[in-house]
This record gives structure tokens, sequence and C-alpha cells, in this order.
């Protein structure tokens, strides 16, 4: 498999507001990006589809992410509950988490740091600036950066 080709996974966004999905989604798609999306509204469908449960059973149809778009406020299990559970699961702590979102909470950033996130990114006001922001995103992500494959849990340190 080549470096492109390994480049190509799947990108799970948890947001709750479906028209910020959909900006999302547009944007990367903007963006001109060749990886697969999906979607969850909150952190709860969040942890079900990372561990195949619920409607996200069939781990060909819902792969293990490569990325994960976190949104921080969300009802049921917000960003900040699911990002701690995602650091704390060896078989899921190394995929990368991004906060994107519209806090520009001092606390939230350093928490969520704290926490172990990746990158936080507020989100920005026009839909141009958010595709900028998805095409760094993606160049940052897909062209510089080398990532651990996902399918790979049993390789996981476990830290402590």
């Amino acid at each position: 498999m080549d470096k492109e080709e390994a480049k190509v996974f799947t990108i799970l966004y948890a947001d709750d507001d479906e028209d910020d999905r959909l900006l999302v989604k547009d944007a990367l798609t903007e963006s001109k990006l060749a990886n697969k999306m999906r979607f969850v509204k909150d952190g709860e469908e969040l942890m079900d589809y990372l561990h195949h449960k619920g409607k996200y059973t069939h781990e060909k149809e819902y792969p293990l992410p490569g990325l994960i778009l976190l949104d921080l406020n969300m009802p049921r299990k917000d960003g900040r509950e699911a990002l701690q559970e995602i650091k704390e699961d060896p078989a899921l702590r190394r995929i990368p988490v991004v906060v994107l979102t519209t806090s520009k909470v001092e606390e939230d950033i350093l928490r969520t740091y704290d926490l172990g996130v990746n990158s936080f990114i507020t989100k920005p006001v026009t839909f141009d600036s958010l595709v900028d922001i998805m095409k760094i995103l993606a160049r940052y992500w897909f062209e510089i950066v080398e990532l651990p494959k996902a399918e790979e849990p049993e390789l996981a340190i476990e830290y402590r």
C-alpha cells in the first residue's frame, strides 16, 4: 500500500447540530477530500460507533475512524466526557481527536488538552473560512502527519 492509499480513512464527526454537520460535510467536499465521512449526533452515539454497538455493529460499514472531529457541547454525553473515554481506552486512544466547537472558553481549551485532544479549533463564522480550515486539516492530517493504523489495537501501550 503506498503512502497516498494509507491516508484514505474514515473521518467521524460528532456534533448535535444538523446544520453544523451539513456545513462541515460541504466544506470537506469543497476541500476535495476523498475520505469517507460518518456522522453521529452526540457522545453516546459516538461511543456506540467506536465500540460497534447498537446500529453500528457492522464493522465494515462503520470502520474505526482515522480522525475524529468532536463538538464539545452535545446532549446525553458531551464531547469532554466522550474524549476522556476515548483517551482512556487502549483500543481507541491512538485515534486523533480534533475538537471543532464554537467554544472559546479558556477552561474548555485547557481541559481538552489535559484529556489528550490533538487539536482545538474554534468553528469559524463563514463557510469560506470553514473550507479553509478543512483544507488545512486535510493537509496536516492526511499529508504531513504519520498516523498509526487504527486496526492494530493490540499494539496499544498503556500509560500509568
